[in-house]
């Protein structure tokens, strides 16, 4: 709830509090590639699951104000445990978190007991202590063949990137089903009917979405790369299967070029995670003001939900010299 008085401040208000307190508390705003433009363009770092792990891995702020959803925040808690981190709307959750109950995982990983388990970041802290190594959509590849082939792997809990993964690298990873609603939802006949109506645009897409959408695509990769792509592809138009906001970042990147969404529905031209975009200036104004919500962690928790993200970006960063 917007505290009152709070209602009918103009943003250029808002955002004017929001950065001096930022300065006045040495807070940093971390904020996905997924929230509102006005959101974004006030972050001190913007980026994929990744890119914000590692800010916040190393980050010497006070305080973490995560503009994502629940898991992005926990896992700046995780990966910074004496920094406090602030979350601007703590209903923020996940749809692809949610198709993996951590009770039913455990059973689930129980029947592959010579498996390791790789999990993709957008899981809960409880998922993440139940794994061996974490990934996000952007060193997928690399963490699954960082092992030997013939390691029998679990891959939770998003089955579309799983199977993306498996295609890949020629490996047959038992899948979690789980998927992301705003990448699943996408369908065929939406993609085809915009390839149809638009035959000089190339089509990429984030490989949460389904296979035959992907397998449409010019070019499969996470949200940083899609980005990355259309800066550097001579391509004048591209038709984008995954979240909204990236556009935001496309535009500006690209003014010259046209971006069109891959549309949940036929009556709008949008891909919105609910989620994602609960945040809002005047939330992120009162959470920078009051110091909540607060992500709060058992610290056991914390340490086994730590190992599989440390592991993580070991790898990429020996990986990729990075």
């Amino acid at each position: 709830m917007i505290e009152k008085g709070v209602t009918g401040r103009t943003d250029e208000w808002l955002i004017h509090e929001i950065l001096r307190m930022k300065k006045e508390k040495n807070a940093v705003l971390l904020a996905h590639f997924y929230q509102i433009p006005q959101i974004q363009d006030i972050a001190d770092y913007i980026g994929d699951s990744l890119f914000l792990a590692r800010q916040a891995s190393e980050t010497t702020a006070d305080i973490i104000v995560f503009a994502g959803v629940h898991f992005m925040a926990e896992t700046a808690k995780i990966l910074n445990p004496l920094v406090k981190v602030l979350l601007p709307d703590m209903h923020a959750g996940c749809s692809l978190a949610d198709t993996c109950p951590p009770d039913e995982f455990r059973k689930f990983r129980a029947r592959y007991p010579d498996h390791v388990v790789i999990s993709y970041i957008n899981s809960s802290a409880e998922i993440k202590a139940q794994s061996d190594v974490i990934c996000t959509s952007s060193n997928a590849v690399d963490i699954v063949n960082s092992f030997p082939l013939d390691q029998k792997i679990i891959f939770a809990p998003d089955r579309n990137l799983g199977g993306y993964v498996n295609r890949v690298t020629g490996r047959n990873m038992v899948l979690w089903e789980g998927t992301c609603e705003v990448h699943d939802i996408l369908t065929v006949e939406s993609v085809i009917r915009l390839k149809r109506d638009n035959p000089d645009a190339k089509l990429i897409a984030h490989p949460e979405c389904r296979a035959p959408i992907l397998e449409l695509a010019d070019f499969v990769g996470s949200t940083s790369a899609l980005l990355k792509y259309t800066i550097s592809d001579p391509s004048d138009k591209f038709i984008v299967a995954t979240e909204t906001g990236i556009l935001h970042q496309m535009k500006k990147n690209s003014p010259d070029k046209e971006f069109i969404i891959v549309s949940a529905e036929e009556t709008c031209a949008c891909n919105d995670c609910p989620y994602m975009k609960m945040n809002t200036l005047e939330k992120l104004y009162l959470c920078l003001r009051n110091e909540q919500p607060e992500i709060i962690m058992p610290e056991d928790l914390m340490e086994q939900a730590g190992k599989p993200i440390f592991k993580m970006l070991e790898i990429s960063k020996k990986l990729h010299k990075v």
